[in-house]
């Protein structure tokens, strides 16, 4: 009986979920900022695309009009998630720090070789949450593709009690996003190298965070 409800509930609940949230997300008042860095990206070819675990939701609907590839965990939870991914037009790679991980990022490595843009959430599938992993570094050194780190922040959300206390925004709020500069990655990396890349995303990825929470008059979400 649990797996005929896990089979039933993966058909059903990504396609529920893909039109529920495609207009609850639709009604919110989207503020894009860096549009720039994002067409310098596209002018590449193609990019690496992190942000954090926490706006993972929002983030497949904003980026569903562009070819991509994501990263999704290889447990059967990482399915939903994968469903919901093919349904907006997204090629997945299954793996995770844990599970598979050098076998993903090879397989990202490939796809983003062949034009598509990758998205990767930047502190994995298990955090710790804001602290930027490894695989993002991996992808553009071995691609050749720039890092163009994304944030969200919302004035009215709903967060949900998990590890990273994942949020999506509440209908017609108020939302920034923005595209950071591009980070090039050279192609040689070192143990130390990559930690130093890893740092600099890192400090990236958070300084657009508190700056754009900032705004909405908090210190995170």
């Amino acid at each position: 009986m649990p797996d005929l409800l896990y089979k039933a509930s993966i058909a059903v609940v990504p396609r529920l979920y893909v039109v529920l949230s495609s207009l609850w997300f639709g009604t919110c008042r989207l503020e894009v900022r860096g549009q720039e860095n994002f067409d310098k990206m596209l002018a590449h070819g193609s990019g690496v695309a992190p942000f954090w675990h926490y706006s993972v939701f929002y983030m497949l609907y904003h980026l569903r009009q562009y070819s991509g590839v994501a990263m999704v965990s290889a447990s059967k939870d990482g399915e939903y998630i994968a469903r919901v991914a093919h349904l907006l037009n997204f090629e997945t790679v299954r793996g995770s720090s844990n599970r598979f991980g050098v076998r993903a990022l090879k397989g990202m490595v490939d796809q983003v070789r062949l034009g598509k843009n990758a998205g990767i959430v930047a502190d994995g599938s298990q955090g710790p949450p804001l602290k930027a992993q490894p695989g993002a570094i991996l992808v553009a050194a071995k691609s050749g593709a720039p890092i163009l780190p994304i944030v969200w922040a919302a004035k009215r959300y709903k967060a949900f009690n998990s590890w990273d206390r994942t949020i999506i925004p509440m209908p017609f709020s108020p939302m920034i996003l923005e595209y950071g500069e591009l980070i090039w990655v050279e192609p040689q990396q070192t143990a130390e190298t990559v930690e130093q890349r890893r740092q600099q995303l890192e400090t990236t990825l958070n300084s657009m965070y508190r700056r754009l929470w900032g705004e909405f008059g908090r210190e995170g979400h």
